[in-house]
């Protein structure tokens, strides 16, 4: 057991949660968390145009306003989302919103959104040095009505769209209300629009529920083809509670270990029937065969949120070690000969 497991993580857990967590972004935005970076051919590719060392990055959420983006690179990521961003600060829900399940390597959050506001935010961005690709995750207001909402994302899109290498429509998160009705053809279509008449040039994703129906799901891949989206992040947190060893009864997103089968389910129907898209797994990934079966069922890129807090700040280049090493094993010599494997060898009956 190492040091972050053995004394780092007890002592951070016995703190609320969101403090510890502020505290851990004061530490690496200091650069005292330290390099933990893991470099290999096999991980490497190009995607829209972008350089990605590897594919493993951080999820929306952890560095919501940017303020350690030259840190993340040093701790073993291949790319980087900030945000999710609104065009004007908000505070979020009220506190306690963030709950750990350490029996199931999990987390519940209802944070709604609380962000420094765009402005904040394409501040830090023009001063940092990433030195990896940083993604820019857009999200509205609470106070916002929902017929107003495209242009709340035009709003901080206009304002970010020089500073980052790629977007995220985010209307799947679960903690401000009526945001995932968004998800539906019609709001999502006029949202997309609103962004483009901006600039149509930056590559354009969606983030996209756990929860919906398969219909539904089917509704969305109609408008990333229409909307000819760049591709799709599979998948935000779920409001389901199956996998849990005992329900806390707190509302919010639950995230970790117990939301890999269905975020799973959800990447391997998109990459079946939409291989078009470039896809990011997210959702349970808490070792390196987690992240190999993500690349497996179709994904081009894969995030990690809670596998990182319970991992540790060494947990991205260990993940990647194993990867890198399981690729080696097998013969593989790059990710795109094994994206996709578990899809081929369902068709095979395998």
């Amino acid at each position: 057991m190492g040091f972050y497991e053995s004394v780092a993580r007890p002592l951070l857990f016995r703190l609320d949660p969101e403090t510890a967590h502020g505290a851990a972004m004061s530490i690496i935005a200091s650069g005292l968390a330290g390099a933990r970076e893991f470099q290999s051919p096999l991980l490497e590719q190009e995607l829209f145009g972008k350089r990605f060392p590897n594919p493993l990055g951080l999820a929306a959420g952890f560095d919501k306003n940017a303020v350690a983006v030259p840190q993340w690179r040093r701790l073993g990521f291949g790319f980087i989302e900030v945000g999710t961003v609104t065009p004007r600060p908000q505070p979020g829900n009220p506190r306690p919103r963030l709950f750990r399940l350490p029996a199931d390597k999990a987390l519940i959050n209802r944070m709604g959104f609380n962000s420094d506001g765009a402005e904040a935010v394409a501040s830090r961005l023009r001063a940092a040095r990433a030195g990896i690709p940083v993604g820019v995750n857009l999200g509205k207001t609470k106070a916002t009505p929902l017929e107003q909402a495209p242009e709340d994302y035009r709003e901080s899109f206009r304002l970010l769209r020089s500073l980052g290498d790629y977007f995220v429509v985010n209307v799947s998160s679960p903690n401000t209300p009526g945001l995932r009705q968004l998800q539906e053809k019609g709001p999502l279509l006029e949202i997309l629009a609103a962004i483009r008449e901006i600039d149509a040039t930056p590559p354009l994703f969606v983030k996209i529920a756990p929860d919906l129906e398969w219909d539904a799901l089917d509704e969305v891949l109609e408008v990333a083809r229409e909307a000819r989206l760049t591709g799709l992040i599979a998948t935000n947190t779920t409001l389901g509670r199956d996998g849990l060893s005992a329900d806390p009864g707190e509302a919010g997103g639950l995230s970790g270990a117990p939301l890999r089968a269905k975020s799973n389910s959800v990447l391997r129907h998109i990459a079946e029937c939409a291989p078009e898209l470039i896809l990011v797994g997210v959702g349970g990934i808490m070792s390196s065969d987690d992240l190999y079966e993500k690349i497996a069922l179709g994904a081009h890129l894969a995030q990690i949120y809670t596998g990182w807090i319970y991992g540790g700040p060494g947990s991205a280049a260990a993940l990647l070690v194993g990867l890198a090493a399981r690729m080696a094993r097998e013969g593989a010599q790059s990710l795109q000969e094994i994206r996709g494997s578990a899809l081929a060898a369902s068709v095979r009956g395998t």
